[in-house]
């Protein structure tokens, strides 16, 4: 049997265990993304999201208010809206998901399997 090591007794980063547990949702980053450039009323974000429910968006949207990275704001109308935004710390992210979108270019372009020449 092959020597165990000190390198599978490693640990996952806390920091990246708790942004896997939050982004690791699906949609979450998708939401993210979609309020990056600027507030967003709910019925447009269902429309920018496809095959996202309502109840499914509006969970998730409550788990990142919770978190810090979005607010929801009310606009007294009427009509009677409802948009988010996303916080300080919401925006911090938009380096990060730039940089996986890049990534998801290069490496999944491929119908969403990395291409053959990247498998070595």
């Amino acid at each position: 049997m092959a020597d165990q090591g000190e390198a599978t007794c490693r640990q996952v980063d806390g920091g990246m265990t708790r942004v896997f547990e939050l982004f690791g949702k699906r949609w979450t980053g998708l939401i993210v993304a979609t309020l990056m450039p600027a507030p967003v009323h709910f019925a447009d974000l269902r429309r920018a999201i496809p095959g996202i429910s309502e109840r499914m968006l509006s969970d998730r949207l409550m788990e990142l208010a919770g978190t810090g990275l979005l607010v929801r704001e009310v606009d007294p109308g009427p009509p009677l809206r409802v948009s988010y935004r996303l916080t300080e710390a919401g925006l911090a992210m938009e380096p990060a998901l730039k940089e996986l979108a890049r990534w998801a270019e290069t490496y999944l372009a491929d119908g969403g399997q990395c291409p053959e020449r990247f498998r070595k």
